[in-house]
């Protein structure tokens, strides 16, 4: 793992843990075993930090899942297997979702930041609305809003009450 990909992954800890103001290029360039202007060496500012978190969250999210065309073909729902992506971060990594958690702090985020976490809301949108469609679903932008909404915020209930049995409830 280089340099700059141990400070994503200890930036993106940081921040799935407590949000955007939970870290600093000092505590992360001790985290990686640097010097602090090292980390600027990386990352002129921490808006391009964590501009660069929230782009590289979305591409392996997305990747992660595949394409809904793809994933029905192999005899899955495409909506599980994202349920399942959301479930793996809260239950496995207890963890919020890192878009969903900068989200939540849009106004005072940079815009650097808030451009890449709208791309991640508007990508999974599109992308559930290509599931739904898949599905057959008669609204299948409506029916995208109200998934991601509902994994966003059952993940969201699931961790302010340290209690993962709301998440399994609301995706029932």
């Amino acid at each position: 793992m280089t340099k700059k990909e141990a400070l994503l992954k200890a930036a993106e800890h940081k921040v799935r843990l407590g949000g955007y103001d939970n870290f600093s290029f000092r505590e992360l360039a001790n985290e990686v075993g640097i010097k602090s202007a090292s980390v600027h060496y990386h990352f002129a500012t921490k808006a391009d930090l964590g501009a660069e978190l929230a782009h590289q969250y979305t591409d392996s999210f997305l990747a992660a899942l595949g394409e809904p065309a793809d994933i029905q073909a192999e005899g899955k729902d495409p909506i599980e297997v994202y349920t399942q992506l959301f479930r793996g971060s809260l239950v496995t990594d207890d963890k919020m979702c890192l878009c969903g958690l900068l989200g939540a702090q849009s106004e005072s985020l940079p815009e650097k930041v808030r451009i890449e976490v709208k791309r991640f809301f508007n990508e999974n949108l599109a992308w559930l609305k290509a599931a739904h469609a898949a599905n057959g679903e008669k609204n299948p932008s409506h029916a995208a809003i109200i998934t991601i909404s509902l994994l966003e915020g059952a993940m969201m209930i699931s961790k302010a009450l340290n209690d993962h049995s709301h998440f399994e409830l609301a995706t029932q």
